[in-house]
């Protein structure tokens, strides 16, 4: 009964840590790639303060990515210097996938009520016309691009749910990691089609910004994947 009892103080304070660790990493990397990869360097040279300004808006979702995984990584090595490191970097990533993604389709859905990160002019029957766009551009139908991730990331979250709780083949340490990333970032590549460019800086290719970043989430869930084959039976710790 001790052992379950402490058992489950440790759960909560995993929980809690995490939580924690989660939204400070997203929030702090999400406006620095917003800033060093999205806003023209002189909006904030003469005030480098303002990068810290989060409430002035600006979060780009890569540098979200980006802070989760630092934080977690950071998170899991000082629970390991407090002995209670018995979650490892991946099995801890694939515990939250879900509810990221799940929260990601939040954040969509609210880009789409504040009618900004908007798609390119179409004459689809299903486009919205944005009477108020963010960005002040023309006011022409345009493709829902918030909502087409939205709803692919719901439906992500939903299917790393239930492949989790009903096939225990997916809970080996780096499946639903990988499927993640691979998923999430394959699509948002393809989106980014669709999606006016937000960066103020010209690539020297024809990929956006969005299309660039997300490339090495794109290698990193596609590597995850392919290394389970060499341990095909190693299961969550």
């Amino acid at each position: 009964m001790a052992f379950r009892g402490e058992a489950k103080v440790h759960t909560k304070l995993l929980a809690e840590r995490s939580l924690m660790a989660i939204g400070l990493g997203a929030i702090l990397g999400a406006r620095l790639v917003d800033v060093f990869f999205y806003q023209d360097v002189s909006s904030w040279w003469n005030n480098p303060l303002s990068i810290f300004f989060v409430w002035e808006g600006g979060l780009a979702s890569h540098g979200g990515a980006i802070g989760i995984i630092i934080a977690l990584f950071i998170l899991v090595r000082r629970l390991r210097r407090e002995k209670m490191g018995f979650y490892s970097f991946l099995s801890l990533l694939d515990r939250i996938v879900p509810g990221v993604a799940l929260a990601g389709a939040c954040i969509r859905i609210g880009n789409f009520i504040n009618q900004e990160v908007l798609g390119t002019p179409t004459d689809l029957p299903w486009a919205v016309l944005f009477l108020h766009p963010a960005d002040g551009s023309l006011i022409v139908p345009r493709h829902p691009v918030q909502l087409y991730e939205s709803l692919a990331y719901i439906i992500l979250s939903g299917l790393l749910y239930a492949l989790w709780t009903k096939k225990p083949h997916f809970r080996r340490e780096g499946v639903s990691s990988g499927l993640f990333l691979t998923i999430v970032f394959g699509f948002r590549f393809l989106i980014e089609f669709v999606k006016v460019e937000q960066s103020d800086y010209i690539l020297l290719s024809s990929m956006t910004m969005g299309q660039f970043l997300s490339l090495p989430f794109l290698a990193f869930g596609i590597y995850l994947l392919w290394r389970l084959r060499k341990t095909p039976n190693r299961q969550m710790v």
